[in-house]
């Protein structure tokens, strides 16, 4: 019996490991240019190595890296980066270069090049939170879409209920007011 508890606890466990992981990934997912992208110095991080290190692979196989893979942040994407991310003063002493910028393909093409035993583990979870990104954001689209179809539905039915509403006025004030006096129908007495 208590062997059952123990695996329990032991999946729950893994279970919140790769939960936290994942949101640890998703914090570090930034839009520059339009594109979602994430920092060589949070991919060094994740991966457990220093971002020199990550760079300098990186340029021994740049032919790897074309400009949807990857890029550097100009001057002013980076003081723009830098002021808009919430980071600590120390997180902010630590950024003197314009980082690289690795696109969902670029992290893929980082897997090519380094192959450690994390480094690829990291990097599948990183391709699922994407995978996942991605399929939230076409339910989203999906359900944005039924809604605008909805809209257009109801501005319809809102043009056909003031009609409706319209009709049903001059028929109540026709009622209002007295009708003009009829013709008798029947049989006149003329006695």
């Amino acid at each position: 019996m208590e062997n059952i508890w123990e695996s329990k606890k032991t999946m729950v466990r893994k279970e919140i490991q790769v939960l936290v992981m994942e949101q640890k990934i998703l914090n570090r997912i930034y839009v520059v240019r339009g594109e979602k992208i994430m920092l060589d110095r949070d991919l060094a991080e994740l991966y457990g190595t220093e971002t020199k290190i990550l760079k300098q692979a990186v340029k021994r196989n740049i032919v790897r890296f074309p400009k949807d893979f990857m890029f550097e942040m100009t001057a002013k994407e980076f003081k723009k980066w830098k002021e808009g991310a919430a980071l600590s003063a120390a997180d902010k002493q630590g950024l003197r270069y314009a980082p690289f910028c690795f696109t969902e393909q670029g992290l893929t093409m980082l897997s090519c090049i380094l192959n450690s035993k994390t480094a690829i583990e990291v990097n599948i979870r990183i391709v699922r939170v994407f995978v996942k990104m991605r399929e939230y954001a076409l339910t989203h689209k999906e359900i944005l879409l039924q809604l605008a179809k909805l809209e257009k539905e109801v501005k319809g039915n809102s043009r056909d209920i003031q009609n409706i509403f319209m009709v049903l006025k001059e028929l109540i004030e026709k009622q209002q007011k007295p009708l003009p006096p009829r013709n008798k129908i029947g049989f006149k007495d003329y006695s």
